[in-house]
């Protein structure tokens, strides 16, 4: 196989310049750079033979591109990801060049079947932090699942939540979710509880100038893949026969908040989803519940009497 020509300029600038774009003015994670950052110049290196620079760029050369990941025998999804930074990135070029005529705009990928968050269901969550702490990680762990229970906390929000972010006093969490965008969330009675037994044995392990809620053995804020492990742990103990994850938590904080509220405007603003379609997934849940409602309260669905 022969080695790949460097990048001109002209393929490999654009793409800086939008990167750029996107952790300034957008935000992105320095994870979510690096994914654009090799997609794209995947796609350059692919095209740099085919056309004078992305602005020469034709709709046929990119579904070129397109079928190439088919041949590759990639997932629906990889492809998918892949043709949406190719999109993401010339609707930015478009609105630079608001003459150019955008080749990915009708590129479209393989169809795939978005599997369903799974969550537990109500008896199970009674199960799960129905758990006895008998030492002090114990307090924490419960503390730490009940308030992503309460709240609908991401992971990263949860590992990233100060004390000064906590107001017990007014039952509400201050989180930083994603793009930096900062939502105000209640905390029910059960998850302030918690809290507060944590709290107490806090400072047994954290150092005094730690500001995080959530500490380690190591007196540093707990990570991401300690919280998932504890969870997993708590799972098996308490003989929850799916495996536990804190996205399961968050999954079963929107599923049962929609059951009770039929709210999906009010869930979208609690889970700090940027868009309504992100959240209407959760209607696929529970159909049951949705059938029981239309029963009780449509006109033409009430039983007779």
């Amino acid at each position: 196989m022969s080695e790949q020509e460097p990048l001109a300029p002209s393929w490999l600038n654009p793409v800086e310049v939008f990167l750029q774009y996107l952790k300034y003015e957008k935000n992105y994670s320095a994870h979510t750079l690096l994914q654009y950052r090799l997609q794209l110049v995947e796609v350059a290196n692919f095209l740099q033979n085919k056309a004078e620079s992305w602005l020469k760029v034709q709709p046929e050369q990119l579904r070129a591109y397109s079928m190439s990941l088919k041949a590759r025998a990639l997932s629906a999804r990889t492809i998918n990801l892949k043709l949406s930074c190719v999109r993401s990135f010339y609707k930015y070029l478009q609105i630079r060049k608001t003459e150019l005529n955008n080749p990915a705009e009708a590129i479209k990928g393989p169809k795939f079947q978005k599997p369903l968050p799974k969550n537990l269901d109500v008896d199970q969550m009674h199960q799960l932090l129905a758990m006895n702490p008998e030492d002090s990680f114990g307090f924490r762990d419960k503390a730490m699942m009940e308030l992503m229970y309460s709240s609908g906390l991401r992971v990263s929000e949860l590992v990233n939540a100060n004390l000064i972010d906590v107001n017990l006093r007014e039952k509400e969490i201050r989180v930083l979710g994603k793009g930096n965008k900062e939502r105000i969330l209640p905390i029910g009675g059960k998850a302030i509880e918690a809290l507060q037994d944590w709290l107490k044995c806090r400072a047994e392990f954290a150092l005094p100038d730690e500001v995080a809620v959530f500490v380690s053995k190591k007196k540093c804020r707990i990570s991401t893949r300690q919280v998932r492990a504890r969870m997993k742990l708590w799972g098996i103990n308490q003989g929850i026969s799916s495996q536990i994850h804190p996205h399961k938590l968050r999954h079963s904080f929107a599923s049962h908040m929609l059951e009770s509220s039929g709210d999906l405007r009010a869930v979208q603003e609690l889970l700090g989803h940027s868009s309504l379609s992100a959240t209407q997934v959760y209607t696929h849940l529970d159909f049951q519940h949705l059938a029981k409602v239309y029963d009780n309260t449509h006109p033409r669905a009430k039983k007779q009497r």
